[in-house]
């Protein structure tokens, strides 16, 4: 199965970018559809986007619609969010995860119990 290890974190103004990105090891990437999470402080972990198998759908939390894109490069065996215009209310640990669901090479997991397989998570802090 896969590790990931996310990069990309960071602090930055409100209004600005950031780019995270999630390096995968050790297993067959493009068979996991991907997911990004975020968990801030004294709050549940939740998705924030995901990804098919093959790269061509995708999910996005309606916080995050129109600001963030998550995209993936199976030759690579990465996944990406780029997340533009950001605001306090991003702050969080951002964690990838690949689902462990196998369904259509379409389906976008949209739910947390469907990935069972973590990153350590990255930092990412949004000053106003």
């Amino acid at each position: 199965q896969v590790q990931l290890v996310e990069s990309g974190g960071g602090l930055v103004q409100a209004g600005l970018s950031l780019r995270l990105s999630c390096s995968a090891s050790g297993g067959t990437f493009s068979s996991y559809a991907m997911g990004w999470f975020r968990q801030a402080p004294g709050k549940e972990r939740e998705v924030v986007a995901a990804i098919s198998r093959n790269g061509y759908a995708t999910h996005y939390a309606d916080s995050v619609k129109g600001r963030f894109a998550i995209s993936r490069d199976n030759d690579k065996n990465s996944v990406y969010l780029q997340m533009n215009n950001l605001e306090p209310e991003d702050t969080a640990v951002y964690y990838c995860a690949a689902s462990t669901v196998r369904g259509s090479t379409w389906y976008t997991p949209p739910r947390r119990n469907e990935y069972g397989l973590w990153g350590q998570g990255t930092q990412v802090t949004v000053s106003s």
